[in-house]
């Protein structure tokens, strides 16, 4: 294969893109950590303070709420990191960025299995489902992802290089594993429950129709789970399977600096998610209405008072 004459000067472009990448980091991950911290950590109260009985849903979404408010407190550090060389904090950064990305992903997998667990087995799952299983559930999967992401960062050996990007052109088994295992097995079985759990309420709908509307609702908010996954997580896992396929090809530097453009963008989409699954909490969650309607209420009540004395 014929050497590009401007590789050299790509291969640098592909370096010096992190100078571009940080402006757009830094105005999406403003507002995205602004309201990502009040949401998560509003969200972390209801479920802890406001709530009374222990549900199964309740647990995965308390847990995908600690996650997403963790995930989007070290977003500040990974621009701070990012053009940064490769350091044991920078590593500890890296690894936690990527634990909490990923506990994500599979808290919102889980809670759609749990959902078609209650639906189609209703009698089985009095059986199946528990809360206390759902906290053994988390605290399994939280001491896997830990351990498996701390495993993959001493395998990869990283002594040099920059943090947050991968500048070496060694194919990465990682990356690879982490399209398979981390977005398509949770995508495919997210998919599954989605659409059985949507033709098990549409049969109901139909056999029910008093409850048509609420059950309407939920299939809406079905539809919008796996849309906002879809949104969110597929242009960044399509971008890691080109990165994975440029590298086994060796591709030319002016190829891999159209796929990093593509790969950091795709990671900005991806990292939006931690509001966006706040969000969902409002619709998803009967009682997380109510406080939010009652806190709104107290706060219209104090206001109105307030102009009385004025």
């Amino acid at each position: 294969m014929t050497q590009d004459p401007n590789d050299n000067v790509y291969c640098n472009n592909t370096i010096n893109q992190s100078q571009t990448i940080d402006v757009t980091e830094t105005i999406v991950y403003i507002p995205v950590c602004f309201f990502g911290i009040i949401l998560n950590a509003f969200a972390i109260w209801v479920f802890f303070c406001r709530m009374g009985k222990w549900t199964e849903t309740r647990v995965y979404m308390t847990n995908l709420a600690l996650s997403d408010f963790l995930f989007v407190c070290i977003l500040p550090l990974k621009i701070i990191y990012r053009a940064q060389t490769v350091t044991i904090p920078c590593l500890i950064m890296e690894c936690a960025y990527f634990i909490n990305r990923y506990m994500s992903v599979f808290l919102i997998t889980i809670t759609a299995v749990d959902r078609y667990i209650a639906i189609t087995y209703p009698l089985r799952a009095k059986d199946i489902r528990s809360p206390l299983k759902s906290v053994v559930v988390c605290g399994v999967l939280w001491t896997l992802m830990i351990s498996l992401l701390c495993i993959a960062k001493v395998m990869d050996d990283r002594t040099k290089g920059i943090c947050f990007r991968k500048i070496n052109k060694e194919p990465s088994p990682h990356l690879f594993a982490s399209v398979i295992w981390g977005f398509l097995i949770p995508l495919t079985i997210l998919s599954f429950c989605s659409i059985e759990v949507t033709r098990k309420l549409k049969k109901k709908k139909r056999t029910h129709p008093h409850e048509a509307r609420l059950i309407q609702k939920a299939i809406n908010i079905i539809c919008a789970n796996i849309i906002v996954f879809i949104i969110c997580f597929l242009p960044l896992h399509v971008a890691i399977l080109i990165q994975f396929i440029a590298d086994s090809t060796d591709a030319s530097c002016t190829k891999r600096a159209k796929i990093s453009f593509f790969l950091d963008h795709a990671g900005i989409l991806a990292n939006t998610n931690c509001c966006l699954d706040a969000i969902c909490y409002y619709f998803v969650n009967k009682e997380f209405q109510e406080v939010s309607l009652e806190l709104t209420t107290k706060y219209q009540s104090s206001e109105n008072e307030d102009s009385d004395v004025f």
